[in-house]
């Protein structure tokens, strides 16, 4: 062996000791997102800038999982490519002429089970595009139908950052589920030094799968009743159109998230990338406002034993009660009715956050009744609410406590 090919072995050896990495458990919300999407069987756009780790994450990914990864540049392949090319047989008037899939379909056909990467999609031209509506959302390549053991994920630059860049076309946005991807400096630093997170399916509870199911129905079906609008909401300029938007699709997919989400026990921010990826941040965020005040106390209830009440912490949550309990007396207003809300925000303003009682008692008070005496409780609101010229009663207690 000459002196040359000796080196050459060594360089070879040290480029191994380089690629030699570990992985560890590590809390990685947009890595658990990915794998949530994946689970669920969602095809999944990772967005980020060039070199942040997107290819590297999928790599891990597809190692992680055991599946076979099958890497498809989407720019530099022809339509035919994914939509199938025309092969004629000996017959074609009878027996027409068939599709072929291109290798790498057949392979996963043939394994049955792997991850479709299909990398930079941003820089695939409009008919590109169109080809590939089919294999994202039926998973069909010419006459070839991949397996269900084969998850899709795709990845793209900003238009700003990509070579020869295109808006994703609409039908094809919504398709996916869009994630921003961003580096984070400690998993980059740790990584380097040679320890990556480490992806692992979420650990799905059997006995909660129904549950799930249907909170999820019920979450989205709550929202779409209240605000008929979200269900179709394309955006009007192109670069919104091509990513996360709300449609039918991409609802649907989003209760699936949900459902996926409450059986695994994932974290809320994990929740809120999905759907705000999947519908788009406005109908998204008013999604996630909506499950929140899904678990919110009946103000019915609340009304008919205030001792007993238990207000929620969080503040937004507990202006919302306090809110709703105003609003069931204003609806139905009697004299039982109105001193139990008094009781109840007496009890707010004792557990904390005053200042969220100011808006419902101003509300409250102006639905007394001229021969409904104030309630001995809201003493206890002195200085910190101003009531209306119609409560001047219970003005003029308030007043007289505070002096």
């Amino acid at each position: 062996m000459t002196g040359d090919s000796a080196q050459l072995d060594i360089a070879d050896e040290l480029l191994s000791l380089l690629g030699t990495v570990t992985t560890e458990p590590r809390p990685d919300t947009q890595l658990e997102a990915l794998t949530l999407a994946v689970a669920a069987d969602l095809p999944v756009l990772l967005w980020g800038e060039p070199g942040i780790g997107k290819t590297a994450a999928l790599t891990q990914l597809a190692v992680a999982l055991d599946l076979p990864l099958t890497t498809v540049i989407a720019s530099v392949h022809e339509p035919s490519d994914f939509s199938g090319l025309p092969i004629v047989g000996d017959n074609p008037a009878d027996q027409g002429v068939p599709m072929a899939p291109p290798d790498w379909a057949v392979r996963l056909v043939r394994a049955g089970k792997g991850l479709l990467f299909l990398d930079e999609l941003s820089t695939a031209p409009p008919a590109v595009q169109a080809a590939l509506l089919r294999l994202v959302l039926e998973r069909r390549i010419g006459s070839l139908q991949l397996p269900p053991g084969v998850r899709i994920v795709a990845a793209a630059n900003p238009r700003s950052s990509a070579a020869d860049g295109w808006e994703l076309s609409p039908p094809l946005a919504n398709r996916f589920v869009h994630l921003q991807w961003v580096h984070d400096h400690d998993v980059v630093v740790r990584g380097l030094g040679g320890t990556w997170p480490r992806a692992t399916m979420p650990r799905l509870e059997p006995e909660k799968l129904p549950e799930a199911v249907t909170f999820a129905r019920r979450a989205v079906c709550v929202l779409l009743a209240a605000r008929p609008k979200l269900v179709h909401q394309m955006p009007s300029s192109e670069t919104r159109r091509g990513g996360a938007w709300a449609s039918p699709r991409s609802w649907e997919m989003t209760l699936r998230l949900i459902a996926f989400a409450t059986a695994a026990g994932s974290s809320r921010d994990v929740l809120s990338l999905l759907v705000r990826g999947t519908v788009g941040d406005g109908p998204g965020f008013e999604l996630l406002a909506s499950m929140d005040r899904m678990d919110l106390p009946d103000p019915e209830e609340l009304l008919a034993d205030p001792a007993a009440a238990v207000l929620p912490d969080r503040g937004d949550l507990r202006q919302a009660v306090l809110d709703g309990v105003v609003a069931a007396v204003r609806k139905r207003p009697t004299r039982a009715r109105w001193d139990a809300a008094w009781t109840l925000l007496v009890s707010a303003v004792e557990s904390g956050a005053p200042d969220l009682v100011v808006v419902p008692a101003t509300t409250l008070a102006t639905l007394r009744r001229d021969n409904w005496d104030v309630p001995a409780s809201i003493e206890k609101l002195a200085g910190m609410v101003s009531v209306s010229q119609r409560a001047d009663r219970a003005a003029d207690i308030v007043r007289a406590v505070g002096r």
